[in-house]
């Protein structure tokens, strides 16, 4: 087991090349490694979000249920990318929202009792987990900008530029949605793009 998890655990680790010895060496303890098949939920509205997945590999799309029973997509996690509802996390809450699996993916999980655990015995561990807060909160502040001050041809201009490497493991529909549009409409960005 301890060779199959090595390669994922030290992805996850270099994220923090100055972390000091005793504090990687206790970070490495408490991570666990886990794989979801395509269509799998990683979290459901409802739940807890105990731990925080860091993708390794593979691709998940966080979606919650509308008033008018609509799939809303919030966010797509990839490659070196954390699938929270940070506030769930943090605050130890019921989650709004959907996590689900787009591919078979693998995740490294850092259990919530055992990052508080880092936090009161290793000094460093505050500023690791203060910047994955901030890489988390860029992420979900640059999104609602992006319906504030962007219209819909610029979110879809602004997804190919920050997120050309997912493109084509996701759906149209689930961009769309994303996008805060209707499908027709995004083909119809599409197509007027293609013609300039």
């Amino acid at each position: 087991m301890k060779e199959e998890t090595t390669p994922y655990f030290d992805q996850f680790m270099e994220q923090f090349p100055h972390m000091e010895v005793e504090t990687q060496k206790f970070t490495r303890s408490i991570l666990m490694l886990k794989k979801y098949k395509k269509k799998e939920f990683l979290a459901k509205a409802g739940d807890v979000q105990t731990a925080i997945p860091y993708i390794c590999q593979g691709l998940v799309r966080r979606y919650y249920i509308n008033e008018k029973g609509n799939a809303i997509t919030t966010s797509f996690t990839s490659e070196q990318g954390y699938a929270t509802d940070y506030p769930s996390f943090l605050n130890q809450r019921p989650t709004k929202y959907y996590m689900v699996c787009l591919e078979p993916t693998i995740v490294v999980e850092m259990p919530y009792e055992k990052l508080q655990e880092a936090y009161r015995k290793f000094k460093d561990s505050e500023m690791y987990g203060r910047l994955i807060a901030e890489m988390v909160l860029t992420r979900e502040t640059d999104r609602v900008e992006s319906f504030l001050f962007e219209n819909a041809e610029q979110r879809y201009l602004n997804f190919l530029e920050t997120h050309k490497h997912i493109l084509n493991r996701i759906s149209l529909s689930h961009l769309a949605s994303y996008l805060g549009i209707e499908r027709q409409s995004l083909s119809r960005i599409r197509s007027n793009l293609a013609k300039k």
